[in-house]
Formats: C-alpha cells, sequence, structure tokens
C-alpha cells in the first residue's frame, strides 16, 4: 500500500472518530506566560516524565548529545499517577505527555505552561486534523505526541481463534473462565474502568456513578481472575505466557509481536463494544526548570526525520504530516487492519474531562481493586 493512501486512511478514520472542535470541556488555565525562548535555545538539562516504554532513549541521547546536555527520564504507568506530581509543584520535570482528557485537567489547575510556538517552528508539521481538540482549543498548551487506541491482545496459540471479539473475553467467565489467572487489566481508573462501562453499553465518561459503581462491582468481581492490574509489562506478560489475554495499548502489543519467533500467534483487536482512542501530548510543566531546552526538544522530535523514528520504534500513530512518508511498512499494514476495530470506527471513544467526577473515578477503582 503506498504511503500517501494510508495517511488518507489515517486521516479518514481519525476525522470520523475525534473529537475535534473546541466543545468547551477546557476552563482557562489559571495562569503563566510563554517563555520567551529562541529556536533551538538550551538553558540546561532535559528532565522527560512520560509513559514507560514510550519512546527509545538511544532518541534522547542523540538529542542530548546534539545539543551538549544530559538528559533524565523517568516514566509513570497512568495519567492519575502523574499529575499529582507535576501539579504540586518542585517536580523537576521540563516535558511531560500527558493524555488528552488530563490535558484540559491540567490546563484547568494551572499545571501547564503555555508554549511558544516561535521556538516550535516544526508545530507547521501538524495534520490540520489536530487542531481544535476539545481538551486545548486554541492549541495553547500541548502539540500532539502520538495517538492510538486501547483493546485486547490475544494469544492465539493458547485460547484458539474461536471468540468474540468482545470485552466479554476478560470479565465473562462464562467466556474465559479456563484462563482464569491468565487475564490481566491495565492499572489505569479511566481506561480500566472505561472498558467495563463500554461492555456494560455506557459511555467511558459517564456521570452517573450507577452506572461507575455497577463498572466496579464488574471489575471487581474480575479481579481474582487476573494475573495482574499492570500498565508497564501488559505486552510483555503476553509474549512471555504470563497472560493469553491481555488490556493493553495498540503500539505496545503489535510491537511485542513482532519481537517474537511467532507473531501470527497473537492478535490485537478494539471489542465490538467500543474502546478508548487517544492522543497523548507534549506538554510543559507549569514550573519546569529548563523551559527552553524543552522547546528545543519538542521542536526537534516535530521534525520529520525524529517524528519518524519515534513512531517507526514505539508502533503507535503519528499526528506529524511530514514523518508519514518515513514509516515502516509493518507499521501502515498493522493501522490499515480492519479487524483492529471490530466494532467500527464509530465504536471509538476518547475519554474526556469529567470534572469534579474524575475523583469518583479514582475511587472507585480503589475499591475495584481491594
Amino acid at each position: 500500500m503506498k504511503k500517501s493512501h494510508w495517511f488518507r486512511l489515517v486521516i479518514g478514520l481519525l476525522a470520523a472518530a475525534m473529537f475535534v472542535a473546541a466543545c468547551g470541556d477546557s476552563d482557562d488555565a489559571a495562569g503563566g506566560e510563554a517563555p520567551d525562548c529562541g529556536v533551538n535555545e538550551i538553558d540546561g538539562d532535559l528532565a522527560m516524565f512520560n509513559w514507560a516504554e514510550y519512546i527509545d532513549e538511544e532518541q534522547l541521547q542523540a538529542f542530548a548529545d546534539e545539543f551538549g546536555i544530559s538528559y533524565t527520564y523517568d516514566s509513570y504507568d497512568s495519567n492519575e499517577a502523574m499529575q499529582p506530581i507535576v501539579s504540586a509543584g518542585n517536580s523537576g520535570y521540563d516535558v511531560i505527555v500527558p493524555s488528552d482528557y488530563m490535558v484540559s485537567v491540567m490546563i484547568s489547575a494551572g499545571s501547564l505552561m503555555p508554549l511558544n510556538f516561535d521556538a516550535i517552528p516544526n508545530a507547521v508539521n501538524l495534520s490540520e486534523d489536530f487542531s481544535g481538540l476539545y481538551f486545548d482549543p486554541d492549541g495553547e498548551y500541548s502539540l500532539p505526541y502520538q495517538w492510538g487506541t486501547t483493546g485486547i491482545g490475544v494469544n492465539m496459540a493458547v485460547v484458539g481463534t474461536d471468540f468474540p471479539r468482545s470485552w466479554g473475553l476478560i470479565f465473562d467467565p462464562a467466556i474465559s473462565g479456563e484462563f482464569d489467572g491468565k487475564i490481566q487489566l491495565l492499572n489505569d481508573p479511566r481506561e480500566t474502568l472505561g472498558a467495563a462501562l463500554h461492555y456494560l453499553g455506557y459511555s467511558n465518561n459517564t456521570t452517573s456513578e450507577d452506572e461507575l459503581h455497577e463498572a466496579r462491582d464488574l471489575v471487581k468481581a474480575t479481579a481474582s481472575r487476573l494475573a495482574a492490574f499492570n500498565t508497564d509489562s501488559a505486552d510483555e506478560f503476553i509474549t512471555s505466557g504470563e497472560t493469553v489475554i491481555a488490556h493493553g495499548y495498540s503500539g505496545d502489543m503489535f510491537v511485542q509481536y513482532l519481537e517474537t519467533d511467532n507473531p501470527d500467534d497473537y492478535i490485537y483487536f478494539v471489542p465490538e463494544e467500543g474502546g478508548t482512542r487517544w492522543i497523548d501530548n507534549f506538554s510543559i510543566a507549569h514550573d519546569a526548570p529548563h523551559p527552553c531546552t524543552a522547546h528545543t526538544f519538542i521542536n526537534w522530535m516535530w521534525g520529520a526525520e525524529q517524528g519518524a523514528a519515534l513512531t517507526n520504534w514505539n508502533y503507535y500513530s503519528t499526528p506529524n504530516t511530514a514523518a508519514v512518508p518515513l514509516l515502516d511498512e509493518d507499521l501502515l499494514a498493522f493501522v490499515n487492519d480492519p479487524a483492529v476495530l471490530a466494532g467500527g470506527v464509530d465504536s471509538l471513544e476518547a475519554l474526556r474531562d469529567t470534572g469534579d467526577f474524575e475523583t469518583k473515578y479514582s475511587d472507585a477503582f480503589v475499591e475495584a481493586k481491594s
């Protein structure tokens, strides 16, 4: 398949499922001004706080070498784990990577620094389909990093091929009871409760306490059947045999499959009831100690070569138009496989900021795991 055709397909899929246009979910930020940084200006070392295994550290080292600095890289396994650390202040982090709804939460809390786009000229590579996003309508505080979906990975060498493309594969013991102890769910309040909500026929953004409690009780009933609630190693668990049914992220699953001797034994799909389609974003902590280095890093990553290197390493999808012609054919085939979306494009749903209800998700998840 020609890459230009793939790009049209991806953007078409995205536009159909996108939460495009300002929907008014994000409040005005509390404060701060964009720093006065020049292109390629460095004001110290880089401290990055990101999801685990989401960037090749050789790429970070290449940036550090090019600009004569060092870097540190720490990881988190959920937005809810990252947010309080950054929002409390004095975290020491420069660049962070919050997901869509968490950008909105952090803007409202004044936890993000406005970006100076004069210092990020490569932002012109951003696809128009990623502008006017609900969580940052004017694009003042974030620049998309990667996007993808959340679904289920299956080891078909063990489970077979005759199973429903449904969240029931995790939540219904009548379907998967024989694999108890070999099933995993993400250690993430919104994603895991969202999966249960989709299975129950509800939105993963519900603000109904009754619906949330139903999802909580479903996850709680499933907990004893799990190998783990785990985010960082979900992909590794399934290829090592520790699990055979795994809740995880599209790129994580696919790149892990490719590293095995028998990648055709594994499948990833978003269940027919629907699942999460997310955008993760470059942002800068409100009190970043090295804001100019942060801007320079984001600009560097938004060049065509570095943008493609990021996507070819983690196998997610890129919002960077200049990177598209440089993407691997294996990645293009995976993204275009219609079997990935069992319920079709319209079944995808973005996680949104539910305001004060966010704490109810966190509390319900703690109760479900207990």
